[in-house]
């Protein structure tokens, strides 16, 4: 009795902190354009601008490829999402942005995200370009030491829906029900 009114409790925060992050990006983005210009380099080392995320809408997470869990859990849900969707989905453009940019070189994202999708854009580039796109995009990230010479990065792991003006439309949160992502997504498709 007690485990479930705990479990209630905290299914009621996690759904409160959902409502006012998303209120908080619409008071900030509400009716333009959300996050700042950029040029950064996709998968296929091309340049990439704000401009890929305009006329069509689109799906963006921020992770990186030495992501043990939470990074190829979202993708490979993306990828099945938008599988889902079929034609629902056909004018959906989905973005993975590195916010470990030192070791996720463009050909380290193609080679990485074509292990779950060809519809699934890369996005990398100059360290100091990519942490500045990510921070104008309300995005958390943090460089951990792992105490062996290496590093892990702590990072939002909620997957960002915008319309096809670029105005923010919503997130995805990370393990969201399969059945209410699917239907954000169809929302937002027939929005574009």
């Amino acid at each position: 009795m007690m485990r479930s009114i705990l479990i209630g409790i905290l299914v009621l925060m996690a759904a409160g902190i959902g409502w006012l992050s998303f209120d908080w990006y619409r008071g900030h983005y509400g009716g333009e354009p959300f996050g700042a210009p950029f040029t950064l380099t996709d998968q296929n080392d091309q340049p990439i601008t704000e401009a890929a995320f305009r006329g069509q809408p689109s799906v963006i997470f921020f992770g990186f490829t030495h992501c043990p869990e939470v990074c190829p859990t979202t993708l490979l849900e993306l990828s099945g999402w938008l599988k889902n969707l079929g034609d629902d989905g056909k004018n959906l453009r989905a973005y993975f942005v590195s916010v470990d940019p030192e070791r996720d070189t463009p050909e380290v994202m193609k080679t990485y995200i074509s292990n779950f999708s060809d519809r699934i854009v890369g996005i990398s580039g100059d360290p100091e370009k990519v942490h500045a796109m990510a921070k104008s995009f309300g995005i958390y990230w943090k460089k951990v030491d792992t105490g062996d010479g290496d590093y892990t990065m702590d990072h939002t792991a909620s997957v960002l829906l915008l319309k096809a003006n670029g105005d923010f439309a919503g997130t995805i949160a990370y393990g969201e029900n399969p059945d209410t992502a699917i239907a954000k997504l169809k929302r937002l498709a027939s929005q574009g």
